[in-house]
C-alpha cells in the first residue's frame, strides 16, 4: 500500500464504526495562550474535553498536522539522527467525547492493526499505566484487563508516569495511556533479545506506533489534577512509522512519504542519498523533514521572525541550511526548491500548501539567503569558538547569544554544533545574556494612551524654544498613558519653549508652574508635528495660564553637543573624504554620538587629527549664523541634507564658517563656537557593515573628563611612588609581573609532580584496574588535565578522576587508560554527561579517555568519586 492509501484506509475503518471524518486544524495556534503550535492531535478538540462547549458529533476521527520543537514535547535535537523523530507529522487518531471508552478503543486499535492492516500478531506489545502514588492515581486495571482478553500476559508491560500518562502541556486534559508497540527485527535478532526487554529504550526497530489516551482529567495551573465531566478517548497513531512498518521498511525516510523530497535533493544537489550514519545521510533527513515544517507553518499564516512562534520556524530553517551548506556543499538557497515536491504530494490531504506554493516559497528563499549571507562567518566564528573552549570543554553563554545576536545562530543550532566537538552549551549563561537584552530592548514608547481630553479646541501648538527657555502658555490638550508599571500624563501647550525629541537632540525636560504648583516635565517628544510633554503628574484644574520652564543648564549642555556634532562631521569629510554621510546621531547633556558611512576604522592618527581640526574651530570663536530660506536655495549654497529625512518648503540653515560647515538642521545651537569649551572624542567602533561610530564629550562634560583622567593618572602616580617617567615605570612593573606569573607557573609545575606522588601513593586496585580518586587544591581546572597526563605515564590499566573546588565551583577531569577504554568499554565522556554532570549540576564531555566538567554544585564531589568506583 502507499502511503495515501494507508491513510485513507484509517479513515475509512473509523468512519464504518461511526466516526465523523474531519479535516486537520492548522498547525499555528491563534487562541491558546499555553501553546505555540498543534503539537497533539487533540489540540483542536481541547474544549470538548473541559466541557466548555459541545463536540459536533460524539465519535469524530481525522489525521492532524502536529509540530513538536518546542516546550515540553521537543524532538527536534533527535530529527535526522535518527530514522524515526520528526518536527512535523501526522497524526491518525480517534476520538470519544462522552461516548465509547477504554474497551472499545482497545477492541478496535487491535482489529485495525491485525485484521485491517494485517500485522503479525506476534510482533505487537503493549504498554498499561502502572499508577502513580504521589499523584494518588491507579492503575489501569480495566485496560489491563481488557488487553489480557487479547494478549498473552507476558506481552503486557506496565509503564510509569513518563511513559504512560499523557499531558499535551503544564495544564490541561490529560490522562492513562496504554500504548501498542511493534517489533521490526529480523526473526534472528527476536530470538536472542525478547521485545519485550526493548519496548520504550528507545530501540529503533522497536517502536510505539499507536497511543490509547483515556482523558479523566484535568490539570490545574497549581500542578493538581480534578476529574473531568466526562470520559474521552484521544488516540494518535504516528502516521511516518505506519507506514514504515506496513511498508517493511527500516527507516521512516525510506517510505514514499519522503522518498519523493530526497530524489529530489538528491538532483539538486548531484549527492546520492546512502540510509546512513555519516553526515550526509543526516543531512538529506534534515532538509526532507524540516521543509515539511516549515512548509506547512508558514502555510498556515506563521511567518519566521525573531520571537515566539515565527523565532521556532527560523531556527528550523537556520538548522537546515547549516546542514545543506557544511555536509552537502551546497552553498544557494535550496529549501524553496523542494516546495513543489511537498506541495503536490500533499495537495489532496493538506490542499492549503498547494495554494500558497508560490508564496511560501518565497518567504523561504528570502530566509535562506539572509542566514547564507552570515553562515560562513559565523561557522568561523564558531571555529574560533571551539577552539577557546577546549579547556573548559564548554562554550560561554556570551559567545553562544554572540552567535545568536550577531551571526544569527539560535541556540540549538549551536548546541548541536557544540555536541559533534564534544562540548556543551552554557545555557544559564545564554538566558542570562538573553534575559539582558530584553530589557534592553522594552521599548520606552510601549505605552497604553487613552483618548485626549480637550481643553481648548483648534488652537496651534507653536515652539518658541529658540529664542525663549520660558514661556506663558496654556494647556490645548492632555491625557493619560500606562506602561513599564507607572502612570503618566501628556500634556500639549498652544506655544511651548521644550525642544521635541527629533533630529538626534534628546527632549527637555523642564517644569510647568499651574496656580502656583510646580509639574515636573521629565521629558518632551513629538507625534507627527505635535509637541508632547510628559509629566507624572497633574492637578484637577488645568486651565488658565501656565509658566512653562526649561531646565536651562541641561539644554545648554545638550545645545554644546549639537553644535559639535556639526563641527565633527565636517572634519571627518576632511580628513577622511567626502564620501561620509551622517546615518545615525544623538545628542544629550552628557555626550554626542555620531554614526557615519565608512569602510575602515578610524586610526588613531585620524581621529587626533579629527580632534585638533574641531578644537581650532572651537578657539576661532566662530559666528554660528541661523537662516531660514527654501530648500532649493539651501542647497545651491552648499547645505548638507539627510538622506530620507522630510523637509518642508522653509528649512533652517545653520552655519559654522561658509567655508567649513553647512548643514540643514532643526535643533539648538550656541551663538559662536568657542562656548564649545574643548571637544575630546572617547571612543571610535563599527556599528554595522560600513557605518563608524564616534563618541566624544563638549564644554563641561569635557572638563570633567580631563579633570576626572588627570586624578586617575595621579592616583597611579601615586602607586607607583611619582616616578620620573610613568610610562617607564609601568613598563618595568609589566615586565616583573611577566617574570613573577612564569615563576609561578614553575612552581605550580612542581607543585603538581607533588600532587601527582601523593596521588600515586592512594592508588587502588578494583577489579584490575588501577583507580585514583580524590578532591585536590589546585589553581586553575587546566591543571586537572595536567595531572592526568602526568598519571598517564606512571600508572597502568588506570582510571583516574580528580576533582577541585575553584572559587565555589567544581571541576571534574576523568582520565581512562586507553587499555582499560578497550578491554572494559568505559568512556569517560560518557560518564562526564550521564553521572557527573547530574551530581554537579554542570556539564561537560570529552574523548573516551580522557573528559571533564565544570558545574555549582562543590557539595557532591565526594559522591563523584564514589560514583565512578561503584562504575569499576
Amino acid at each position: 500500500m502507499t502511503a495515501a492509501e494507508i491513510r485513507q484506509q484509517f479513515l475509512d475503518f473509523f468512519k464504518s464504526k461511526g466516526h465523523t471524518i474531519v479535516p486537520s486544524a492548522p498547525v499555528v495556534l491563534k487562541d491558546d495562550p499555553t501553546l505555540l503550535f498543534t503539537n497533539a492531535g487533540m489540540n483542536q478538540f481541547k474544549d470538548y474535553f473541559l466541557g466548555n462547549k459541545p463536540a459536533p458529533s460524539p465519535r469524530i476521527a481525522d489525521t492532524q498536522k502536529c509540530l513538536r520543537v518546542s516546550g515540553k514535547h521537543n524532538d527536534l535535537e533527535e530529527v535526522g539522527v535518527d530514522t524515526y523523530h520528526h518536527t512535523l507529522f501526522e497524526m491518525l487518531g480517534n476520538w470519544s467525547f462522552g461516548d465509547y471508552f477504554k474497551a472499545e478503543a482497545i477492541a478496535w486499535s487491535w482489529e485495525l492493526l491485525t485484521e485491517v492492516y494485517k500485522l503479525d500478531k506476534d510482533r505487537l506489545y503493549v504498554t498499561v499505566f502502572e499508577g502513580d502514588e504521589k499523584e494518588g492515581l491507579p492503575p489501569s486495571k480495566i485496560a489491563l484487563a481488557e488487553w489480557k482478553k487479547i494478549l498473552p500476559e507476558e506481552r503486557i508491560i506496565f509503564g510509569n508516569k513518563k511513559d504512560n500518562f499523557w499531558e499535551m502541556g503544564d495544564t490541561g486534559p490529560c490522562g492513562p495511556c496504554t500504548e501498542i508497540h511493534v517489533d521490526c527485527r529480523s526473526n534472528e535478532e527476536r530470538v536472542k533479545i525478547p521485545g519485550k526487554d526493548l519496548v520504550n529504550n528507545d530501540h529503533p526497530q522497536v517502536i510505539e506506533i499507536w497511543n490509547n489516551v483515556f482523558i479523566q482529567y484535568n490539570r490545574k495551573k497549581d500542578g493538581t489534577l480534578e476529574p473531568l465531566p466526562a470520559t474521552h478517548v484521544d488516540t494518535g497513531m504516528g502516521f511516518e512509522r505506519l507506514v514504515r512498518v506496513l511498508q517493511g521498511k527500516q527507516s521512516n525516510y525510506d517510505t514514499d512519504v519522503f522518498t519523493g523530497t530526497l530524489a529530489a535533493i538528491e538532483k539538486i544537489t548531484n549527492k546520492k542519498y546512502t540510509a546512513g550514519d555519516d553526515k550526509e545521510s543526516i543531512a538529506f533527513r534534515v532538509l526532507a523533514d524540516h521543509i515539511r515544517a516549515i512548509s506547512f507553518t508558514i502555510a498556515d499564516g506563521q511567518l519566521p521572525s525573531n520571537t515566539g512562534a515565527g523565532y521556532v520556524i527560523r531556527r528550523i530553517l537556520r538548522r537546515a541550511v547549516r546542514y545543506y551548506y557544511s555536509y552537502l556543499d551546497y552553498k544557494q538557497p535550496l529549501l524553496h526548491q523542494l516546495l513543489p515536491v511537498i506541495a503536490k504530494q500533499f495537495e489532496n490531504v493538506f490542499p492549503e500548501l498547494n495554494a500558497q506554493k508560490d508564496f511560501v516559497g518565497k518567504v523561504i528563499k528570502e530566509e535562506e539567503e539572509a542566514f547564507l549571507r552570515t553562515l560562513d562567518k559565523g561557522l568561523k566564528k564558531i571555529d574560533e569558538v571551539i577552539a577557546s573552549s577546549q579547556s573548559s570543554k564548554t562554550i560561554n553563554g556570551a559567545a553562544a547569544f554572540e552567535l545568536l545576536d550577531t551571526f544569527g545562530f539560535p541556540i540549538d543550532l549551536t548546541r548541536l554544533i557544540a555536541s559533534e566537538n564534544n562540548l556543551s552549551v552554557d545555557e544559564v549563561g545564554f538566558e542570562k545574556e538573553m534575559q539582558e537584552q530584553k530589557n534592553r530592548s522594552r521599548s520606552a514608547s510601549a505605552l497604553d494612551t487613552e483618548d485626549w481630553v480637550t481643553l481648548i479646541e483648534n488652537v496651534a501648538n507653536k515652539f518658541v524654544g529658540y529664542d525663549s527657555l520660558e514661556t506663558k502658555s496654556k494647556i490645548v490638550k492632555y491625557r493619560k498613558v500606562s506602561g513599564k508599571g507607572k502612570e503618566l500624563y501628556q500634556l500639549v501647550l498652544d506655544t511651548t519653549p521644550f525642544y521635541a525629541e527629533s533630529g538626534g537632540q534628546v527632549g527637555d525636560r523642564g517644569e510647568l508652574i499651574i496656580k502656583n504648583e510646580k509639574l515636573k516635565i521629565v521629558d518632551t517628544k513629538k507625534e507627527n508635528d505635535l509637541i508632547i510633554h510628559f509629566t507624572e503628574s497633574i492637578p484637577d484644574d488645568l486651565t488658565g495660564e501656565v509658566i512653562a520652564k526649561v531646565d536651562a543648564e541641561r539644554r545648554k549642555n545638550i545645545t554644546v553637543h549639537h553644535s559639535a556634532t556639526h563641527l565633527l562631521q565636517a572634519a571627518l569629510q576632511q580628513v577622511l573624504g567626502k564620501h561620509i554621510a551622517q546615518k545615525g546621531s544623538l545628542n544629550n547633556d552628557e555626550n554626542l554620538r555620531f554614526d557615519f558611512s565608512h569602510f575602515a576604522k578610524v586610526t588613531d592618527e585620524e581621529i587626533s587629527k579629527v580632534e585638533q581640526i574641531v578644537n581650532e574651530k572651537i578657539r576661532a570663536n566662530i559666528p554660528v549664523v541661523i537662516k531660514e530660506m527654501s530648500k532649493d536655495e539651501a542647497i545651491a549654497m552648499g547645505a548638507m541634507a539627510l538622506f530620507g529625512e522630510k523637509y518642508g518648503d522653509k528649512v533652517r540653515v545653520v552655519i559654522m564658517d561658509p567655508a567649513y560647515s553647512i548643514e540643514l538642521c532643526g535643533g539648538t545651537h550656541v551663538g559662536s563656537t568657542g562656548e564649545l569649551g574643548l571637544f575630546k572624542i572617547t571612543s571610535e567602533s563599527a556599528v554595522a557593515a560600513g557605518v563608524r561610530r564616534i563618541e566624544a564629550v563638549c564644554g563641561i562634560a569635557a572638563e570633567t573628563l580631563v579633570s576626572n583622567t588627570f586624578a586617575e593618572i595621579n592616583t597611579i602616580k601615586g602607586l607607583l611612588k611619582n616616578p620620573k617617567d610613568i610610562n617607564k615605570s609601568i613598563e618595568n612593573l609589566l615586565a616583573e609581573n611577566n617574570t613573577l606569573s612564569k615563576r609561578i607557573e614553575g612552581l605550580e609545575a612542581r607543585q603538581l609532580v607533588g600532587i601527582r606522588n601523593e596521588l600515586l601513593q592512594k592508588d587502588e586496585i578494583i577489579n584490575n584496574i588501577n583507580f585514583v580518586g580524590d578532591i585536590i587544591e589546585v589553581s586553575n581546572a587546566d591543571a586537572l588535565k595536567k595531572l592526568c597526563f602526568d598519571l598517564k605515564n606512571h600508572l597502568n590499566n588506570h582510571v583516574a578522576v580528580l576533582c577541585t573546588n575553584i572559587d565555589g565551583k567544581a571541576f571534574v577531569a576523568v582520565s581512562i587508560a586507553d587499555t582499560v577504554v578497550a578491554a572494559k568499554g568505559l568512556d569517560a565522556g560518557k560518564i562526564i554527561k550521564e553521572h557527573i554532570s547530574p551530581l554537579i549540576k554542570g556539564g561537560g564531555g570529552g574523548q573516551k579517555n580522557l573528559a571533564t566538567a565544570g558545574g555549582q554544585n562543590v557539595a557532591n564531589l565526594k559522591d563523584v568519586i564514589e560514583k565512578v568506583k561503584s562504575l569499576l
